[in-house]
């Protein structure tokens, strides 16, 4: 009997102890708290964690960089973050199960963080967007995420994903509604576009240029949203109706751009 008693302690407390663990790993990890270094470097450049921010990843050299809104009102580089792994090849995502990492500008809301995910943390990156659905593009579960594995996703360090969604739930906290994601194949340079200037990409990424260029040129993520089957930036319509994605543009849109 003392036996069994004494056995049935010790399962209880494994159990306690696991379940202690389990909430630990499965349900806190979403709330711990931006770093020393993080917090240090948004003093640094007039920032705070409840400002908007802004993400840009560029997936030739594979960095993801972290903007945030300072005292100027205009954004400043809060820090670059190695990827991981991302995979496909330089292109937009075009079907599901074809591997393709997306690109574009998308928002990422509330909804789509992933206090749960299998990879650490994530965050769905919106895929697809109204571009993605004018163009009869498919693919679920795009996602931002730890764990250094990829299909499709962009996947960072478990460190790395612990900051970056710990920035991403601040801002949140901070009544903002949303953060702007650019996803970008490479540095939208004249360069870079000289140098892929015959891909069969070429229309559709200097269409993603306008957009990265309206940034740099303001330090303000741009509105943007989609008509003509082409992306838009800082044009909206009276009311700020949402643009239908196959009518045609406002009058003073952005660009001309030829087929995909």
């Amino acid at each position: 009997m003392l036996n069994r008693l004494l056995h049935a302690v010790t399962l209880f407390a494994t159990v306690l102890l696991v379940a202690g663990c389990s909430q630990f790993v499965g349900d806190n990890r979403h709330n711990v708290p931006l770093n020393k270094a993080v917090a240090d470097r948004l003093a640094e450049i007039g920032s705070s964690p409840t400002e908007p921010m802004m993400i840009r990843v560029f997936k030739q050299s594979s960095e993801l960089e972290v903007w945030k809104r300072t005292n100027s009102g205009r954004y400043a580089l809060l820090k670059t973050y190695p990827i991981c792994k991302w995979s496909g090849a330089l292109g937009p995502k075009i079907q599901e199960g074809d591997y393709q990492s997306p690109e574009g500008f998308y928002d990422v809301t509330p909804a789509l963080m992933n206090p749960k995910s299998a990879y650490w943390l994530s965050f769905n990156v919106g895929f697809p967007n109204k571009f993605d659905q004018a163009w009869g593009r498919t693919g679920t579960n795009l996602m931002v995420h730890g764990d250094c594995q990829s299909v499709g996703c962009f996947a960072m360090t478990d460190e790395g994903i612990k900051e970056l969604y710990a920035l991403v739930r601040e801002s949140f906290r901070g009544g903002n509604r949303s953060v702007q994601l650019q996803l970008l194949p490479f540095r939208m340079n004249d360069t870079n576009m000289a140098a892929h200037a015959s891909s069969p990409h070429a229309p559709f990424w200097a269409n993603l240029k306008q957009g990265t260029d309206a940034f740099d040129d303001t330090l303000q993520p741009p509105a943007w949203d989609v008509c003509e089957r082409r992306y838009v930036f800082n044009r909206t319509q009276p009311g700020g109706v949402p643009l239908d994605p196959n009518g045609p543009c406002p009058v003073g849109s952005l660009s001309t751009m030829a087929a995909l």
